[in-house]
């Protein structure tokens, strides 16, 4: 069982521009912090059209929102960082 939690909000729009061709495969979304400890999560990929990914962490409370367009560009994976190395 996975400690990170993903919910789907759904914006109810498909995207209006075109997809960024240098990602036909999506993206990666480093962590803002990559000298602390963090958490590698795969996003479910490809998102339907446009809304945002809520992901929070069951062990240390990090919460995250990932934008999401529908298109081959869209987040396919997010690097958390962990919110108790944060203080």
């Amino acid at each position: 069982m996975s400690k990170h939690k993903i919910s789907w909000i759904d914006q109810g729009r498909e995207p209006k521009e075109a997809p960024n061709p240098d990602f036909p495969l999506g993206i990666d979304i480093p962590t803002p912090t990559p000298e602390r400890e963090s958490c590698f999560v795969e996003l479910p990929y490809p998102a339907k059209r446009c809304g945002l990914y809520i992901v929070q962490c069951s062990e240390c409370g990090f919460s995250a929102a990932i934008t999401t367009a529908g298109r081959p560009d869209d987040p396919r994976s997010v690097r958390l960082p962990c919110a108790r190395k944060l203080q």
